[in-house]
C-alpha cells in the first residue's frame, strides 16, 4: 500500500464541503484505506492558478442549475484527501465517492454541490 490522493473541485459553501467529506469518510471507512491528510486548497495544485480560474465552470453551473437561489458563500475549491491504500482500494473509493456525489444517474439533475473529478 502507498499514499494516493483524491481531488475534488468543488463549488461550494462550509456545509457543502463538510458533505463532501463526509462522502469520502463513509467510502474510506468502508474498505481497507487510511486517511492520513487533508487539504481545503484555493490555488490549483502546482501552479499559480487559484482554484476560482480552474474551476469557474462549476459556479458557471450552479447558476445554470440554480437560477432562483443564491450562490451565498460558495465558492470554488479543491478537496484533496491523502490516503494510503492500494490502487484498486483508491479506484473503488473514488467510484463509490463520484456515485454518490450525484446519485442520480444520467438523467438531466442538478446536484447539491457542483463538483469535478480532479
Amino acid at each position: 500500500m502507498r499514499r494516493r490522493d483524491l481531488k475534488f473541485g468543488l463549488y461550494a459553501d462550509e456545509q457543502g464541503l463538510a458533505w463532501v467529506r463526509h462522502l469520502v469518510g463513509d467510502a474510506v471507512a468502508s474498505r481497507s484505506a487510511r486517511v492520513i491528510g487533508e487539504t481545503a486548497a484555493h490555488t490549483f495544485s502546482g501552479s499559480d492558478l487559484s482554484t476560482a480560474d480552474v474551476y469557474d465552470f462549476l459556479a458557471e453551473q450552479w447558476a445554470v442549475e440554480h437560477p432562483a437561489r443564491s450562490s451565498g458563500t460558495r465558492q470554488p475549491i479543491e478537496l484533496r484527501v491523502h490516503l494510503v491504500c492500494s490502487l484498486r482500494t483508491w479506484r473503488a473509493i473514488r467510484k463509490e465517492v463520484i456515485k454518490t456525489l450525484c446519485p442520480e444517474g444520467t438523467a438531466p439533475h442538478t446536484c447539491r454541490v457542483p463538483w469535478t473529478a480532479a
